[in-house]
């Protein structure tokens, strides 16, 4: 098969890498050929994979030996469960420089060195999803990644991060093959969850690919640096990422997505419950407005 180069987004503590490494897992387990590319600076996308605190980066390591050119792809790239190939770009120390920096070197260092010309079937690049700009849009942006999924949970700040990654792969989609291939929405024990994430993705134009519960197995596996489908094979989660890789083998619903105004996200909210009516008016007023609103009505 051709190489299929997703990207997997979320905002940031969503759960994002944790479910990338355990869906990569579970395609190892049927047979695919995998690399993952952590692009978030916390370099925490391998780790489950590897056994490992931290892989090494691509910008520490190119800090160390003086240049990105003084590097071998020998030195970057580890492989980890399953014959996954791991990488991670990392970033600048912070108060340094952009992030996203990281991610466009990774990248290019990456394809220099032949790492996408091996049978792979596929690549995922672990991003940071809380700021489409700079590097971190460079997979939508470049035309690398074309497939992007989106963790997302029913909280506020989850759903604003998902709706402002489909605005950013559609800036880009006429002029590159980047596609919404769908939402993975990852428990976090709100609500009618299910029903609200499914409505989010309709009014994007895609769909929700899988809906994973929440599982203690998950952090059980996490404490030990594994993946679920290798500390527990028989678990009803393994069952669950198994399900996911399942759908994302099989997905051929890709589309340019449409994103809403914040107006029209707010009202989905609304409707679940998410926003209460009092919340409504303050939602998207400045300080200053509100101040002025407050001093008319004393």
């Amino acid at each position: 098969m051709a190489l299929r180069q997703c990207a997997i987004y979320g905002k940031g503590g969503i759960g994002k890498s944790t479910t990338t490494q355990n869906l990569v897992a579970a395609l190892a387990e049927a047979g695919k050929k995998v690399m993952i590319v952590g692009c978030d600076p916390k370099a925490d996308s391998t780790r489950l994979i590897l056994h490992a605190k931290a892989q090494n980066t691509i910008m520490h390591l190119a800090a160390e030996a003086g240049s990105v050119e003084d590097l071998e792809l020998e030195d970057v790239l580890k492989v980890g469960y399953g014959d996954i190939k791991c990488v991670e770009s990392g970033g600048p120390e912070p108060g340094v420089g952009c992030a996203g920096r990281g991610v466009i070197t990774a990248i290019n260092f990456l394809e220099e060195e032949g790492a996408y010309e091996e049978d792979l079937d596929f690549v995922f690049y672990d991003v940071l999803g809380d700021v489409v700009c700079g590097g971190f849009a460079m997979p939508i942006r470049e035309n690398k990644a074309q497939e992007i999924y989106i963790v997302v949970s029913g909280e506020m700040m989850a759903m604003y991060a998902a709706n402002n990654i489909a605005k950013g792969i559609v800036k880009y989609a006429n002029s590159g093959g980047v596609r919404l291939a769908g939402l993975i929405c990852n428990s976090r024990n709100t609500a009618r969850v299910v029903e609200l994430i499914m409505e989010l993705a309709s009014k994007l134009g895609s769909q929700m690919i899988h809906f994973i519960p929440r599982d203690n197995e998950v952090q059980r596996a996490e404490i030990r640096r594994m993946t679920v489908i290798e500390y527990n094979p028989e678990a009803k989660q393994a069952d669950e990422y198994r399900a996911l890789a399942n759908k994302i083998i099989n997905n051929k619903n890709l589309v340019i997505p449409t994103p809403i105004t914040m107006d029209e996200l707010e009202e989905v909210m609304m409707s679940f419950g998410i926003l209460e009516e009092e919340d409504e008016s303050i939602v998207g007023k400045t300080a200053a407005q509100l101040a002025a609103e407050q001093a008319a009505a004393a």
